[in-house]
């Protein structure tokens, strides 16, 4: 299934995309794409539903495909061939850092560039979406706790993140610096999580174009190993790492401004597009 959230910001109904490309209304039976609705008793009640039966709301703005995320938990250096393209060594635990909920947009909408900002850079990447509590699971139970998948742009700000003392979350955690969806895709559509397509252009050019078989650590890895440390509940999101092709990795580095668009998508998972704009 295609899940998804639909209409203005704070006021999104939840839907499902059918197989006929048209967007269904769930609000008569769920209240929301997040919590109870994407565990897996929850997602059978959905899947038991005829589509057509659903009725059909006029495409709009994409919300978040997700809601009441908990924690957007974001894995760094976990390609090895972005980490090469930034001079880092491949890293020999997984890094970990957490991105502000309060970062978290719709798939199309504009990105805010902050005041102040000279670096801010893209990263697509694929998010995992938790589906029921997860602590202390082992790495082959893992994919039992995972809802589905979507696209994640991880965007960044890099003196943030990295030249002003601190860890990297102030640089990872502005306003609007959290796109994810359009669709939450349910795992059992994404049979194979480590080899799908990736990429990104900005203003029309292509800048990344990788595949998630060049992830170092991998989806049910990253479930596993982050649940030794804490409670993953449904809503939770990972965002796992990007492939090479991001700004800072360019020579000379290249970075965003007011007016560029960036589009960005995961084979299966749909596509985002974004105008940034600067901060009033």
């Amino acid at each position: 299934m295609k899940l998804m959230r639909v209409g203005e910001a704070g006021s999104e109904k939840p839907a499902l995309f059918d197989a006929d490309g048209k967007i269904r209304d769930l609000s008569g039976h769920v209240a929301d794409i997040g919590g109870e609705a994407i565990t897996p008793a929850g997602l059978a009640k959905i899947a038991a539903i005829d589509p057509k039966s659903l009725p059909e709301i006029a495409p709009g703005r994409i919300g978040a495909c997700v809601a009441g995320t908990g924690k957007f938990i974001c894995i760094g250096l976990n390609y090895s061939d972005h980490a090469a393209e930034t001079g880092a060594a491949v890293p020999s635990e997984p890094i970990i850092f957490m991105k502000a909920t309060s970062a978290i947009v719709g798939p199309n909408d504009n990105v805010i560039i902050p005041r102040g900002s000279e670096k801010t850079d893209w990263e697509v990447e694929l998010g995992v979406v938790i589906g029921k509590t997860a602590k202390y699971v082992t790495e082959a139970e893992a994919l039992d706790y995972v809802a589905g998948y979507c696209v994640s742009n991880d965007v960044s700000e890099r003196a943030f993140q990295t030249e002003r003392s601190g860890q990297w979350t102030k640089g990872k955690s502005c306003d609007t610096f959290g796109p994810i969806g359009p669709w939450l895709v349910t795992k059992d559509e994404i049979p194979q999580p480590q080899n799908l397509g990736m990429w990104l252009t900005v203003n029309g050019q292509k800048m990344q174009n990788g595949s998630s078989k060049t992830m170092v650590y991998g989806v049910a890895f990253l479930v596993s190993y982050l649940s030794q440390f804490m409670s993953l509940h449904p809503g939770d999101v990972i965002s796992t790492g990007t492939p090479p092709g991001v700004g800072m990795g360019l020579k000379p580095p290249r970075y965003l401004k007011a007016g560029d668009v960036v589009e960005l998508g995961i084979e299966g998972l749909g596509t985002q597009k974004q105008a940034f704009v600067a901060d009033r």
